[in-house]
């Protein structure tokens, strides 16, 4: 009985890590130009993430990545509600927080100009 414990024990460690290696790689190949046009980002910040539909809507490209992040997580989870955050709620709830994080890491890195 305690060889049966000790390797039950033993394959939930192994199973644990192989979980957490295939978690941390389905994120990193998470695509960001290909999530903020499936995600249907492009729709209103425009191809290149600078030229929104309606002057009301931000340009997004070249923006701090930290900021991209936190503000998307926030009108996601409803924390944010003012100005334009209204209408991208259901959009943003759409997208899974390692969607959200690879679109933002995408979209920090295009020329503001």
């Amino acid at each position: 009985m305690k060889k049966m414990n000790l390797f039950a024990r033993k394959l939930a460690v192994v199973l644990s890590v192989a979980a957490m290696g295939f978690a941390s790689q389905a994120s990193a190949e998470l695509d960001g130009a290909k999530l903020y046009i499936e995600k249907t980002c492009i729709t209103c910040h425009g191809a290149d993430a600078k030229t929104p539909i309606m002057p009301l809507y931000p340009k997004l490209a070249g923006q701090n990545y930290e900021y991209l992040k936190q503000q998307a997580l926030d009108i996601k989870n409803g924390k944010r509600t003012n100005g334009m955050a209204t209408s991208m709620m259901g959009i943003a709830q759409m997208a899974t927080d390692e969607e959200i994080d690879a679109i933002v890491k995408y979209i920090s890195t295009l020329p503001a100009q």
